[in-house]
């Protein structure tokens, strides 16, 4: 069965999962510093719904990349 590449899932290889780890990383120390800031409300919560996508597209990019995917 063909599948388009939007649709496709990518395997990672150790590199790749290093980079997704950082990735993932970097979003929670961001978070994790905006809650020591802001008020618990709902802007907060929509910060760490927007958070959570720009970190689900970072991610996607680096398992797009041939060299991060095992093969």
């Amino acid at each position: 069965m063909s599948i388009n590449n939007e649709f496709k899932f990518h395997a990672l290889n150790e590199i790749g999962k290093e980079k997704v780890l950082s990735v993932a990383i970097a979003f929670d120390e961001l978070l994790q510093q905006l809650k020591s800031i802001c008020p618990v409300s709902r802007e907060l919560k929509i910060t760490a719904m927007k958070l959570e996508e720009a970190c689900f597209y970072a991610k996607k990019s680096i398992a797009s990349e041939i060299e991060n995917q095992a093969l």
